[in-house]
């Protein structure tokens, strides 16, 4: 058998953007369909766009690409509110604040299509 190199370049797209395959299960598939449908995204874009928030909330001053719609008036709600909070307060108090004002009361979580249901 031939030894052969493999490129382990990522493969890209036109656009410039790399393709990536991620394993996701199909509780984590079915929540991000739902997300995206709420957003009128694709996976794809949805799976993009989730990761850059979640790496926002956890490295700041890392650059987000501008985005459209409700996603971007999600993250920009998330910047004034963290803009309004008592600086003092610890970082998970902070988190914590932030998610509860953009998530709403749980009184009405069930209602909302973007967020996973909680199993009771």
């Amino acid at each position: 058998m031939a030894d052969r190199q493999r490129d382990h370049s990522p493969a890209v797209r036109p656009s410039g953007n790399a393709v990536s395959a991620v394993k996701l299960s199909q509780q984590l598939t079915t929540m991000i369909d739902s997300w995206a449908e709420a957003h009128q995204l694709t996976r794809a874009d949805a799976i993009s766009r989730l990761l850059e928030l979640a790496l926002a909330t956890q490295l700041p001053g890392i650059p987000i690409p501008a985005a459209d719609g409700p996603v971007a008036i999600e993250r920009e709600a998330i910047k004034q509110l963290d803009e309004m909070l008592d600086p003092a307060l610890p970082a998970e108090e902070r988190e914590r604040r932030v998610r509860r004002l953009i998530e709403g009361p749980p009184e009405f979580s069930e209602q909302r299509i973007d967020l996973p249901k909680h199993m009771k």
